[in-house]
C-alpha cells in the first residue's frame, strides 16, 4: 500500500463496485483514513441524490476516506475545498483558461461541459465524524446518454501535455486537495469563498435554480460566508443551500 505526500493511503483495485460504497464499508469497520480508495474500473458508482455515475472506462474514479478537523457543523464548505482540489490538479494538464467550478460540486470545461462531479458524505461512526469525498473525472472517455453536455480531459490537454494515468492523478490531487484543506482548516471560507468564485463560471449571469419543490430563476450573485448560493430576484436574495444550478433560462421539467 503507497503513501501519499499528504500522509494518505492509496488502495487500488482493479474493479470494484463504487468507491464511495467501499469508503462506507472501511468506516463501519472502523477506519478512519486518511485513505484513497482509487478504481480502475468501477460497475456501479453514484452522484448526488443516488444518480448513477457510468464509467466507459478509462477515467477516474477515486473516495478520500478521512476524519477532518473542526466543526460537523461546517464540513459541507470540504465541498468549495474539494472543488479546488480537483481544478488546481487539473490545471496541471490542461490547456489555460478552460476549466471552470460549477456550484456547488462540478468542474467544467469550457464553461459548459462537465468534465468532473464531487461527492461529499457524512459517515458518523463510533463517535467520530468521517468524510467520504468522491471524485469522478472523465479522463479517456465521455459517459454516453447523459441529459447535459460532459467532455473529457483528452480533449483539452495543453501542448506537450500527456493524458495522466489515474495513479498519476489521485498523487497529484492527493497534494492539491491537502493544500487547500490546510487553508480552510486555518482560515475557514473568508479564504476558500473568494478562491471558489474566482473559478467560478455563471456569476452575474441569469441561472436557473431547480429544487425539490419549486423551479426559480435569478441572477447568480455569489455565495455567502456558508458557501450558500446568492440568487438575485428583483432586488430580494434568495440563498439556496441545495439544489441543481442551471445556465440560463430552462424550459420547464413535463
Amino acid at each position: 500500500m503507497q503513501t501519499l505526500s499528504s500522509g494518505a493511503r492509496l488502495e487500488i483495485f482493479d474493479t470494484l463496485d463504487s468507491t464511495s460504497a467501499e469508503a462506507k464499508r472501511r468506516a463501519n469497520a472502523g477506519e478512519t483514513g486518511p485513505i484513497w480508495l482509487l478504481a480502475k474500473n468501477q460497475t456501479a458508482g453514484y452522484g448526488r441524490r443516488g444518480r448513477q455515475w457510468k464509467d466507459e472506462g478509462g477515467n477516474f474514479a477515486a473516495t478520500l476516506l478521512f476524519e477532518p478537523q473542526g466543526n460537523p457543523a461546517v464540513f459541507g464548505q470540504l465541498s468549495f475545498v474539494a472543488g479546488l482540489g480537483v481544478i488546481d490538479a487539473l490545471d496541471k494538464f490542461a490547456r489555460g483558461d478552460v476549466l471552470s467550478l460549477k456550484w456547488p460540486n462540478d468542474v467544467l470545461a469550457l464553461c459548459t461541459a462537465k468534465l468532473a462531479g464531487l461527492l461529499l458524505e457524512r459517515i458518523d461512526h463510533g463517535g467520530k465524524s468521517l468524510l467520504a469525498l468522491g471524485i469522478g473525472i472523465n479522463l479517456a472517455s465521455v459517459p454516453q446518454g447523459l441529459p447535459y453536455e460532459a467532455a473529457r480531459l483528452g480533449d483539452l490537454l495543453g501542448a506537450g501535455r500527456l493524458l495522466p494515468t489515474p495513479q498519476e492523478l489521485v498523487a497529484r490531487l492527493d497534494q492539491t486537495f491537502h493544500d487547500a484543506y490546510v487553508v480552510w482548516r486555518d482560515h475557514g471560507m473568508e479564504s476558500i469563498g473568494p478562491a471558489w468564485l474566482e473559478r467560478a463560471s455563471g456569476v452575474g449571469e441569469r441561472v436557473t435554480a431547480r429544487l425539490p419543490n419549486e423551479t426559480l430563476e435569478g441572477i447568480f450573485g455569489g455565495i455567502d460566508e456558508t458557501g450558500a448560493l446568492k440568487l438575485l430576484q428583483n432586488g430580494k436574495t434568495r440563498l439556496i443551500t441545495a439544489g441543481d444550478i442551471m445556465f440560463g433560462r430552462v424550459p420547464p421539467q413535463d
